[in-house]
């Protein structure tokens, strides 16, 4: 039996089998005598329902009910979200791939159930788990914190693609998304991306440059660029690289720098790192937007896979 074969009584008759009968009495306290009936009948009518449909039917369940709650708690008045219901399935699906699962549980409580399912389904499976416990402390969440990342999500919605681009191509919305994003964040959403959707990835390369491109450009960009940043976030970002990008790197650089350089030694934390390659990326994207360099135009067809 598929999930679109259940009808509403066949789903609060899995839920039944699944809570069992005391617990289920209790969540369904408001239902009338006479359908209370009906769906203790039909829960001893089914049988053979796949775990994975009795698992959709419970997070379905979950998720309004716990929806319900957050709605409740931060009220509706102002609705921060309300741009979420112009937004194609799809276009919510990206806004949050990339978000930590808190942000994302607070997304998928502004929808319905239907889509809440939609999205929560484009998730990795881990992130699903730390999805729902999220939704679940709903009731713990600050208001105004939760009108913050309503604005904070408005304003990176703006810079993903229309419904229709995505079949046909918004690698240049994406990019300029993602070059508002932080490193770790999109990372994850390229490595998402290259998953899901591969050929879009590739148009995304046309105009999203990660750190690793600025080793592919000839010595005298690159020399550019590395004496455009500050020599210590050099051998930070650096960090895991073989040797001969290390070597690359140092022997652009001017004599007086290359004695001065000093690799890093022993562990440090990846936000370190991501920190480090972010600022020098920062420097690459305002020297293009200056027309100093064009480091997109120097790769040309080595972006894309």
């Amino acid at each position: 039996m598929n999930l679109s074969d259940l009808t509403g009584l066949d789903k609060a008759a899995i839920l039944f089998q699944v809570l069992g009968d005391g617990l289920a009495v209790t969540i369904f306290k408001e239902i009338g005598d006479t359908d209370m009936r009906k769906v203790r009948v039909r829960a001893r009518e089914l049988s053979g329902i796949p775990f994975a449909v009795k698992k959709t039917v419970l997070e379905e369940f979950y998720f309004g009910f716990l929806a319900a709650k957050f709605k409740d708690s931060a009220g509706d008045s102002k609705k921060p979200f309300a741009y979420l219901g112009k937004m194609s399935d799809e276009q919510v699906a990206y806004l949050v791939l990339a978000e930590p699962p808190r942000i994302a549980a607070i997304v998928l409580a502004q929808l319905d159930s239907k889509r809440q399912m939609r999205i929560y389904e484009k998730l990795d499976p881990d992130q699903r788990v730390e999805t729902l416990v999220e939704l679940g402390n709903a009731e713990a969440m600050n208001l105004e914190v939760v009108v913050s990342v309503a604005g904070d999500l408005q304003e990176k919605a703006r810079y993903l693609p229309k419904a229709s681009e995505f079949e046909r191509g918004g690698g240049e919305k994406l990019a300029g998304m993602l070059n508002h994003m932080g490193l770790e964040q999109a990372e994850l959403f390229i490595d998402k991306l290259a998953q899901e959707n591969p050929d879009l990835l590739a148009e995304v390369k046309k105009y999203y440059l990660v750190f690793e491109d600025i080793f592919k450009v000839d010595d005298n960009a690159l020399r550019e660029i590395l004496n455009s940043v500050e020599l210590d976030d050099i051998p930070m970002a650096l960090k895991g690289f073989d040797d001969a990008v290390v070597e690359q790197a140092i022997n652009v650089l001017p004599k007086k720098k290359q004695a001065m350089y000093e690799p890093i030694e022993g562990a440090v934390s990846k936000r370190e790192i991501h920190s480090a390659r972010s600022r020098i990326m920062e420097e690459v994207r305002k020297m293009q937007n200056s027309g100093q360099l064009n480091v997109a135009e120097m790769l040309s067809g080595d972006l894309v896979e």
